[in-house]
């Protein structure tokens, strides 16, 4: 049994990781602002009023998990705001970074001393983030803070590998939640999940630093 520990635990993705991870038998420390009675109902480890853009709040996370060793520490949470060059509103454009790429940064560094040589660090970050795929344009502050996560995550692949840290950088594919509007040309949360936690479960020191999708393809940064 492994101890996993995901933020934005509330709903969507986060709330998925946490009830496969459960059913499978593994240890779940949700983490989330507000919780919901789904997550409640799950029976896992519940950490809730935690706003990852606080240094106090993330702060009080580390003090709450005392000497709890983390195996697995999923960077889920996360905001998406429509940003277009007609309508460049450069405070969502500020709180996407914060939320999108400082805070998994923040809560990585706070967590540092509860990973442990054979732990691993996953950032949920997307394609929309990937500048080689970008054929569409706009959604400028969601696009321009995944690629900083993106960046964020290859640079603590090489900071933490010495620490025999593993880091995963991994998009989930289009998927049916509240961020997407519950489109239906996505993926269901189920699905987009079993493909993430097959890409963690193969992560090692070998291919750290990798943007997968969750599908398993490479992909360009």
């Amino acid at each position: 049994m492994a101890t996993y520990l995901v933020t934005g635990a509330n709903r969507g993705i986060g709330y998925e990781y946490c009830r496969q991870l459960q059913a499978r038998g593994d240890r779940v420390i949700a983490v989330c602002r507000s919780t919901s009675e789904a997550l409640q109902q799950l029976g896992v480890q519940v950490e809730a009023g935690i706003d990852i853009t606080s240094d106090a709040s993330v702060a009080d996370l580390q003090k709450r998990l005392g000497d709890e060793v983390i195996d697995v520490l999923i960077h889920n949470a996360g905001i998406i705001q429509r940003v277009t060059l007609d309508n460049l509103d450069f405070d969502s454009i500020r709180e996407q970074f914060d939320v999108n790429a400082l805070g998994p940064l923040r809560v990585t560094q706070a967590l540092l001393p509860h990973l442990q040589g054979g732990s691993k660090i996953v950032l949920m970050t997307s394609r929309m983030g990937s500048i080689a795929d970008n054929t569409s344009g706009s959604s400028y502050g969601y696009r321009m803070s995944k690629v900083a996560l993106s960046m964020a995550g290859k640079s603590l692949a090489h900071d933490l590998k010495a620490r025999g840290i593993a880091v995963a950088i991994l998009h989930p594919g289009l998927v049916q939640t509240r961020m997407t509007n519950f489109t239906t040309s996505g993926i269901t949360p189920e699905e987009s999940v079993q493909g993430l936690l097959a890409r963690i479960d193969q992560l090692t020191l070998e291919n750290t630093g990798t943007f997968w999708h969750a599908n398993g393809e490479v992909l360009p940064w």
